[in-house]
């Protein structure tokens, strides 16, 4: 199942041609009422089975009427998480890019609920900020509350999965005495994220997945979870640890090598620049620099 927030607040479920207003489709199949907000159909589960019988009733040739077409423009962030952890340093081939000491555990940081903007946004960079940078990333969406969980059992903790871009402002990270990691990732709108999340039920284990990221059409970053340093069950079994996961958080789990700052020369984003930023199996998350 695939769902996502519309503009106007309203969830929806996205079909391979349109959209579906939650709600108005399950009133329309004889249903009872949905969560308004993201995180709170995700943490109920019989609303997310009465989500799935709303989008198949829509689906049906005669009821076109309950689907709005599919357009990028019309969709806000899929979710509000309470926190987003990042990895940094988490691909094998980036590691090496930035250099430093081989990795013993998972190096982290914060990025604010207030970076989060949606797909088709115009990302306003602030003028004092030098060094803007991509970094196509898997964003993993917590369902079930998770403390101390084991790896082996961590997917079961997983609502689903959607594509983020982790812009981040290089100078704060790299021309500071002390790196400023979390400042550097937190600023307004330096997190898009979108187009949809994709249930894990639907997408399956996230042990090969191809991470991709375009920018004014030129390919600028490839890689596959294969590759990741701390895998997606890792990642949450070692969080966990520390800190209890809550149902929305958001575990942005790393980047490819190819972002701006470490190419030669660099190449920092600009007004004007298109990205696209792909993750098989879940789509693609377009936005724009203002």
């Amino acid at each position: 199942m695939r769902l996502a927030t519309l503009k106007d607040g309203r969830l929806a479920g996205v079909l391979p041609d349109a959209l579906v207003p939650l709600a108005d489709a399950l009133r329309a199949a004889g249903g009872g009422a949905l969560p308004g907000e993201m995180t709170a159909l995700l943490a109920d589960e019989a609303a997310t089975v009465e989500a799935a019988r709303a989008i198949a009733f829509a689906a049906r040739p005669e009821n076109a009427a309950l689907r709005l077409k599919l357009d990028e423009a019309l969709l806000e962030a899929p979710l509000r998480p309470g926190k987003i952890i990042g990895v940094g340093r988490n691909y094998g081939a980036h590691a090496n890019e930035v250099g430093g000491p081989k990795l013993e555990a998972p190096k982290l940081f914060l990025k604010p609920t207030s970076s989060v903007c949606g797909p088709g946004t115009a990302v306003l960079i602030p003028r004092a900020v030098t060094k803007p940078d991509w970094e196509a990333e898997l964003a993993v969406i917590i369902g079930a509350p998770a403390y101390e969980v084991e790896e082996r059992v961590a997917l079961d903790h997983v609502a689903g999965y959607t594509i983020l871009n982790d812009i981040s402002a290089r100078e704060f990270q790299f021309d500071q005495p002390l790196a400023m990691t979390s400042f550097a990732k937190g600023l307004s709108q330096f997190c898009p994220i979108g187009p949809w999340i994709v249930t894990a039920d639907e997408l399956g284990e996230p042990w090969a997945l191809d991470v991709d990221c375009t920018l004014n059409g030129e390919s600028v970053q490839h890689g596959n979870t294969r590759e990741l340093i701390f895998s997606v069950p890792a990642l949450i079994a070692y969080i966990s640890r520390f800190m209890r996961l809550e149902t929305g958080d958001i575990i942005a789990t790393g980047t490819p090598s190819g972002s701006g700052h470490f190419r030669n020369p660099p190449r920092y984003l600009q007004s004007g620049d298109a990205l696209a930023l792909s993750v098989s199996g879940i789509g693609t998350l377009r936005h724009s620099i203002a």
